[in-house]
């Protein structure tokens, strides 16, 4: 992968089986001192980030439990402590900071860089490693956020790159793009898919926007609908609950060419809403796939989660939740202690197999870029149905 430039703005093997220019802090680190080892959490539970970030704290809290049964890390049991971030920056951050306070020796931020960065800003402020799930930002790293602060996503720089990629492999040379310019997620992946598809020689229509809450698409439909040339297919980034809404009224309007998007199209809330008359010709990319056919080692994973909470895994974001608790675990244990500067330096220098695939990540120097494939999915009668993991070919520079 390329380095980084400057921004500005597991291990389930280990649990399953065993079963920088960044900021500087005075403050001590964290030490194993105590009869637990405490681990943060400022995963949001309610508001519009909950989708993503609830299903990852129930996968934390499962990684907990696997741990602990095994006897712990460095010897000692694990407690987990989450505390909603109610999907608003501020209280993701004071958050943060009232677990660091009560002990905490890692923080896991939500998935996202708009939400979750102030709880990886705290977590560095206080000389502790900060790791997000699922955010997928070429900000979320070392250059924007310090040197201890990692995300387990794929950037979208390979995100946008790997639909980019696949759809113009299918034949499918022209596209009409539609960007919810609410947040930076949807706004980054929008830009890298559209730089990779340019590069590749596909043909950009239109690239429209909308803003989450709009609530209405009749103006985006009728663009579309009014092009000399119909698009080969529609590239989507937005996110829940206003997605469903789009996908419906595209395909409502007549609309029926495939429509391509990113991760936040795994949710179980955009199957439902669509359902077997509109969830068809859909794909998208993330982060894993829930079946054997993704990871020969998620049945095992699976039948653990039934047994804790009673029900089958139902969404993606369980399986990166249980992999960050199984990332901070492995890196404790490499470095010998809960210290923040070790535990960055045993992340960079590890490669971990997990649930979502493999990951590597780069040194702090080069923004602590994810290393990691794409799991591709198309929707079939408002199933998903797994493609294949897909890394690149070539990744935009972030």
């Amino acid at each position: 992968m390329k380095r980084i430039a400057l921004l500005l703005s597991i291990a389930l093997v280990g649990a399953l089986a065993l079963t920088g220019c960044a900021a500087k802090t005075d403050k001590p680190a964290a030490s194993t001192s105590g009869d637990k080892i405490k681990i943060g959490a400022a995963l949001c539970q309610t508001g519009i980030q909950a989708p993503l970030d609830e299903p990852a704290l129930r996968g934390a809290q499962l990684a907990v439990d696997v741990l602990n049964a095994k006897g712990g890390i460095l010897g000692k049991q694990v407690e987990l402590i989450n505390m909603d971030g109610k999907s608003d920056p501020v209280t993701v951050g004071n958050v943060a900071k009232q677990e660091i306070q009560q002990g905490a020796v890692a923080i896991i931020a939500p998935s996202d860089f708009d939400f979750g960065g102030p709880a990886s800003r705290e977590a560095q402020t206080a000389g502790l490693v900060g790791i997000s799930p699922c955010a997928s930002s070429p900000l979320y790293g070392s250059a924007a956020l310090g040197d201890k602060q990692f995300t387990m996503s794929m950037w979208n720089t390979t995100m946008g790159a790997a639909t980019a990629e696949y759809a113009y492999k299918q034949g499918w040379k022209s596209t009409y793009v539609i960007t919810d310019d609410f947040i930076d997620y949807t706004k980054s992946l929008s830009k890298y898919f559209i730089i990779r598809f340019k590069e590749l020689g596909g043909n950009v229509l239109f690239e429209d926007t909308y803003t989450q809450g709009q609530g209405d698409v009749s103006a985006q439909v009728a663009r579309i609908k009014a092009l000399k040339t119909k698009p080969d297919f529609i590239y989507i980034s937005s996110y829940m609950p206003d997605l469903a809404l789009m996908i419906r009224t595209l395909r409502e309007s007549g609309i029926d060419v495939p429509v391509v998007g990113g991760d936040s199209y795994d949710d179980p809330g955009l199957f439902e809403a669509l359902g077997t008359k509109y969830g068809n010709n859909i794909i998208f990319d993330t982060h894993g796939f829930l079946s054997d056919a993704a990871n020969p080692a998620y049945g095992e994973f699976a039948a653990a989660y039934e047994k804790k909470f009673g029900t089958p895994p139902d969404a993606v974001w369980v399986m990166p939740g249980y992999d960050a608790v199984m990332v901070l675990a492995q890196a404790m244990e490499k470095a010998g202690s809960t210290d923040g500067a070790a535990m960055a330096k045993a992340m960079e220098t590890t490669t971990f197999d997990l649930l979502t695939g493999t990951l590597k990540w780069s040194d702090a120097a080069s923004g602590h870029e994810p290393n990691k494939a794409a799991a591709m999915v198309q929707l079939k009668d408002g199933k998903p149905e797994f493609i294949g993991w897909v890394t690149p070919d070539k990744i935009p520079a972030p």
